[in-house]
């Protein structure tokens, strides 16, 4: 089995970044197989538990409060809201719920609330992650005591397109942040988004920025841009699919033990796509109808397609297999009637 490595090469990346697209997922496929079950799929359910009014200026970002995009702001959400959230999650099938803010960085005032939400969903037996934005030492220590077992803080892009993308908050803020996770003792979860007009260079760096801190991400989310009206890169071009499926084929290869996920953007994939991606090492989604505040495929239709490519949710830790395998089926059969898991509104 090849060595972990944390010392790749821009030059390197950009040229796996343009192998023939078969010998790609070949190469994909194969590293995939030797970390993971080929036909096993993490499956998450994301909430946003805090909407709107982010001072940050990100110009892909509907809750920037720089840009008008009708979003309703929102308060923090109670945390009995929010633990009912979390049950209906897994009920249907999650074994890993994820809550997200629209913060620069939690305020001390938060924090005890924060906590209590994160006790009760590890009580109800999940996986628990929060993005909430920056975080100081002292703050990732807090969560981890509370029990947290992932934090998300996404690169974004290259260090050298970020400064097109942000200015409000440096990439050293980002690299630090993800830092005080690590020394607290938490997984880390983190990834970034393509689509945004980077180049291939681009995309690549970003790759090595990840795979080579000094530990792996746990969890490397691969968002394809959802460009939101109201938003500076509303009009931006598309991006070619294959060059979406191309990073995460190359995100498996650098970072063979991590979990792969496909995340925002997958409401315009079509299952095809889809495939493609899990062919290409992808095995983690976000399952329910919303991604914060953008669209995400219906439950049922995620359930439709993991029964026809033969996909089955990976288990959490501590929950039982012939559960979890009756809960996905009674949602397959109830398909006409699908349950919202969810509504951010």
């Amino acid at each position: 089995m090849p060595a972990i490595r944390n010392d790749w090469t821009v030059d390197e990346v950009q040229q796996l970044l343009q192998l023939p697209f078969n010998d790609l997922m070949f190469k994909a496929q194969s590293v995939h197989r030797e970390h993971f079950s080929p036909n096993e799929v993490q499956v998450s359910t994301l909430l946003s538990i805090k909407t709107g009014a982010c001072p940050e200026d990100c110009k892909y970002c509907p809750q920037s409060a720089h840009y008008h995009t009708g979003l309703d702001r929102e308060r923090l959400m109670a945390v009995e809201k929010v633990l009912q959230e979390a049950q209906a999650a897994k009920d249907k099938g999650a074994s890993r719920f994820c809550m997200g803010a629209a913060w620069r960085n939690p305020k001390d005032r938060d924090m005890p609330y924060i906590m209590e939400m994160i006790k009760g969903v590890k009580e109800l037996g999940l996986e628990s992650c929060m993005t909430l934005g920056m975080l100081s030492a002292e703050q990732a220590k807090l969560l981890q005591q509370a029990g947290l077992d992932y934090y998300n803080h996404n690169l974004d892009t290259s260090p050298e397109f970020y400064g097109d993308i942000i200015t409000t908050r440096t990439y050293q803020d980002r690299i630090d942040t993800l830092a005080n996770v690590r020394d607290a003792g938490m997984k880390v979860c983190a990834g970034g988004i393509v689509g945004m007009g980077e180049s291939i260079k681009d995309r690549a760096s970003l790759l090595v920025q990840l795979a080579n801190l000094p530990k792996h991400p746990e969890s490397v989310p691969i968002n394809m841009l959802v460009k939101v009206e109201g938003t500076p890169f509303a009009k931006l071009e598309d991006l070619d699919n294959f060059e979406f499926v191309r990073t995460v084929a190359v995100a498996r290869i650098l970072m063979p033990q991590s979990h792969v996920r496909l995340s925002a953007g997958r409401e315009d994939m079509n299952d095809e796509m889809q495939a493609l991606c899990f062919l290409a090492g992808a095995n983690s989604i976000f399952y329910g109808e919303k991604l914060l505040t953008t669209a995400n495929p219906e439950a049922d239709a995620d359930l439709r397609l993991f029964e026809r490519l033969g996909i089955t949710p990976e288990q959490a830790d501590g929950y039982d297999d012939e559960v979890h395998t009756a809960v996905i089926e009674d949602a397959i059969a109830e398909q006409e009637q699908p349950v919202r898991f969810y509504d951010a509104s």
